[in-house]
């Protein structure tokens, strides 16, 4: 008989800590599932450690990333999802830790509410480990096309692991295997602008780790690949949501104003092209472009005084 979810992990040289997040899931009060570990590769020894509890427990499968995925996270993941049995589809990191009652109070969401997928809360931590807090399941909102606004500002944050999937939601659509960051932001854009809904619950069931070699601590150290990807996802972001008809004047000025923090007039430009504006429209962002710099040094000038005056 399949399992009910399929749980998909990308790991890569994580030996110190995957063991941990294995442990959590298999302390899951909901037994259906199924846990496919994807090694991206790595040189540590990561398939030593989980020894034991692959085979204690046949509902992991640690496998090795075939080469014709790209090396990197949504690769490995893309991977996960062609191979799942389950029916429902949850993201994991190799080095976080999950609420016992993540899988239960997830899926009795999705189903009792006939919803595409379930968004809950996350609580980041960096050496101990949280306590597993009980608290009451409370809806605090849902998500369709109609605020998609709020999910490519940041409002509503879909982290790639704070959500529970139908497997329908990755039918014709899978992680970028371009993208070495902001892949999930691309990835889920995309699934909620083909029509996709769900639902927002207030319940803090993943615990993330926080430390200095994750890709969002990379990303903002200026590492270029990392960048660079933020960039490329942007630009698919907008032509997604342009193409579903969504692109909204907020939406337009926040991808537009997003791109001018980067400096790169190139890549300004080509969100410039892609959006609806109007040459007027163009040409004060242009003027903005190059205004933001001493815009920059008024800010840090107004921080200062304002310490001066404390």
């Amino acid at each position: 008989m399949n399992p009910t979810i399929t749980i998909i992990i990308a790991t890569y040289n994580r030996a110190s800590f995957i063991l941990n997040m294995l442990k959590t899931i298999r302390a899951q009060t909901f037994k259906s599932w199924e846990c496919i570990i994807v090694d991206d590769g790595g040189t540590d020894n990561t398939e030593e450690v989980i020894s034991n509890i692959l085979k204690e427990d046949n509902r992991f499968k640690y496998l090795k990333r075939p080469n014709n995925y790209k090396k990197g996270l949504c690769g490995s993941r893309n991977y996960g999802l062609d191979i799942a049995k389950g029916d429902y589809i949850v993201f994991f990191d190799d080095d976080d830790l999950v609420h016992p009652k993540i899988l239960e109070i997830t899926q009795n969401i999705n189903v009792k509410h006939n919803v595409d997928f379930c968004h809950y809360q996350k609580q980041s931590f960096v050496n101990d480990i949280p306590e597993f807090q009980n608290t009451k399941t409370e809806i605090i909102g849902n998500i369709n096309t109609d605020n998609i606004e709020a999910v490519v500002t940041g409002k509503i944050g879909l982290a790639s692991c704070t959500v529970l999937w139908r497997k329908e939601c990755f039918k014709s659509c899978r992680f970028n295997e371009d993208l070495q960051y902001a892949e999930e932001w691309e990835c889920y854009i995309k699934i909620i602008s083909n029509g996709f809904k769900g639902i927002i619950i207030n319940n803090v069931l993943y615990y993330n780790r926080k430390h200095q070699n994750s890709n969002t601590g990379e990303f903002w150290s200026n590492n270029p690949k990392r960048v660079n990807s933020k960039k490329e996802a942007i630009y698919l972001v907008l032509k997604s949501i342009k193409n579903n008809q969504l692109l909204s004047k907020n939406i337009e000025n926040y991808l537009v104003n997003q791109s001018i923090h980067f400096r790169d007039f190139k890549f300004f430009k080509k969100i410039i092209s892609e959006s609806n504006m109007s040459l007027k429209e163009g040409n004060a962002r242009t003027i903005k472009y190059y205004l933001f710099p001493f815009w920059i040094i008024e800010q840090k000038l107004k921080r200062g005084l304002k310490k001066s005056n404390v």
